[in-house]
This record gives C-alpha cells, structure tokens and sequence, in this order.
C-alpha cells in the first residue's frame, strides 16, 4: 500500500499521544484475545515492550500503518505516553507471546485530528 507520508513521518505521527479530557474518558478501548499465553510476569507501566502491529480504520478496514510491511516491530516503553493512549491502556497484563486485537475509539487514539491517512474522529483496530 502506497501511502502520502513516508514511513517514518507516519509512525511518528500514529505514536503522537492524544491529550484527553476526564469528560472523554467514557469511550473504551476494547481487546479480543486472539493468542493468550501464560508467564510469569505481565506487562506493566514502565516496561519496554517489542510490538508488530497491523493499524486499519475500524470503519472500512483500510490499513495505514504495520510493522509488518518493513519487518521491524516497534519498541516502546508502556504507560510512558511514547504512543497512543489506546496503546498504552490497551497493551497492558500481556505475557510474551500473546495477541490482541484493539479496537480504539478517537479519545484513545487521535480525537478530531487528522493524522496523514487517518481521518479525524477515526475509530482504530489494531492488531
């Protein structure tokens, strides 16, 4: 997929953090558990963290984003703001191995900006 942006212009921009209102905070993120493993330790606030990822519009499964495509997962440090919020609420309590598809509704993830192929008020999956 050829996109307007070029690879790293876009991933800078899908890892922007969104700043959200307490009154934003009805919306959740939610997650389907596709690979669940067991470990002794779950991801937490302040771990570093090793991700591949597909980002596609819920609304039309278009994809604007994935690790995959340049074969490189991102690294990040959780709960640090590195990313979107929908990301570091949503890639908590996972043991090494496991999957999760996310769904992120636009408080959790760009809110009313638009950000390169993603319109604003998007609702995101990612997986």
């Amino acid at each position: 997929m050829h996109l307007p942006m070029n690879p790293t212009s876009l991933l800078l921009s899908f890892l922007a953090l969104l700043s959200i209102s307490p009154a934003a905070l009805a919306a959740e993120v939610t997650t389907e558990y596709t690979v669940t493993k067991e470990c002794t330790r779950k991801s937490q606030r302040g771990d570093t963290i090793s991700v591949h990822y597909r980002g596609t519009l819920a609304s039309d499964g278009s994809q604007f984003d994935a690790s995959y495509d340049r074969d490189q997962p991102l690294d990040f440090t959780v709960g640090q703001g590195m990313v979107i919020k929908g990301w570091d609420e949503g890639l908590l309590d996972m043991c090494p191995g496991d999957k999760r598809k996310l769904t992120i509704p636009p408080e959790y993830g760009y809110g009313e900006r638009s950000m390169g192929p993603i319109p604003a008020s998007s609702t995101l999956s990612a997986l």
